[in-house]
């Protein structure tokens, strides 16, 4: 079984089809990347898989569970985590307490133990700040526990907010434009980054992106939005000299990627 299952996903808003018939079955361990001209949907299907929206039509499973109609909160309980185009942090708070507050999804202590101090609140306490600082010296942030989030270079808040995700132990990581705004030798570095992650949180992910030389750099297959229609799917090398795909990125026939 796939460990993500999509199958004739639909969604409208009002009477306009951002997403048509969308399928999708992920493996455990992939990396798989789906690209598309601005517009084309890809964030609506994230926002999908994560409970923000509800499909109009078909069905998202994870092993097994079907996830449309889930809360999004629930959705990350199950092993679900994502990062934004924009990043999202508590840009107010520090560093360590961003990635505390990933915790408390599956935090076991009660609101009671938790406005009282007493109960398991102490030891789960313990446990959520030495696992948070943990992540933080993974992404080489640990020095930086008491900075505050806006504070952070760009590219060492794409870092925190990963470390955020992965806070939550999810098997699927969904990686929304992580490269936006970045240099070409910050995108390298990037891609060595992804790589492992992948590799020492065995990680499953998926990723949208519109830097080509990232997802040609990294991706196993990808799969191809347009209009909220799939227009190609199948290896880099192959979507790269797809005439259908130049198409929608050149608007003409010819170019290449």
């Amino acid at each position: 079984m796939p460990l993500l299952q999509i199958d004739h996903v639909t969604h409208y808003f009002g009477g306009l089809c951002a997403v048509s018939d969308f399928n999708l079955a992920l493996e455990s361990g992939e990396l798989v990347g789906i690209i598309g001209p601005n517009g084309a949907g890809k964030t609506t299907i994230f926002n999908l898989i994560t409970g923000v929206y509800r499909a109009s039509k078909g069905s998202i499973n994870l092993s097994g569970t079907e996830l449309v109609g889930k809360s999004p909160s629930h959705i990350t309980t199950l092993g679900i985590a994502r990062t934004f185009q924009n990043i999202r942090l508590f840009k107010d708070l520090t560093v360590l307490d961003n990635v505390r507050i990933a915790h408390y999804s599956q935090a076991s202590y009660t609101p009671w133990e938790s406005l009282l101090h007493v109960g398991r609140y102490q030891a789960e306490e313990k446990r959520i700040i030495e696992h948070s600082m943990e992540l933080l010296s993974v992404f080489k942030l640990d020095h930086l526990s008491d900075e505050l989030a806006k504070n952070l270079p760009y590219g060492s808040q794409r870092r925190l907010e990963i470390a955020r995700a992965l806070a939550t132990h999810p098997q699927l990581l969904l990686l929304d434009e992580p490269a936006a705004g970045m240099n070409p030798n910050e995108i390298m570095q990037l891609m060595e980054f992804i790589r492992w992650i992948r590799e020492d949180f065995n990680l499953t992910i998926l990723l949208i992106e519109h830097q080509m030389r990232l997802v040609m750099g990294i991706c196993e297959r990808l799969k191809v939005l347009d209009f909220g229609k799939t227009i190609a799917e199948g290896l880099p090398w192959e979507i790269q000299n797809n005439p259908l795909v130049l198409e929608a990125y050149l608007g003409e026939e010819g170019g290449e990627l």
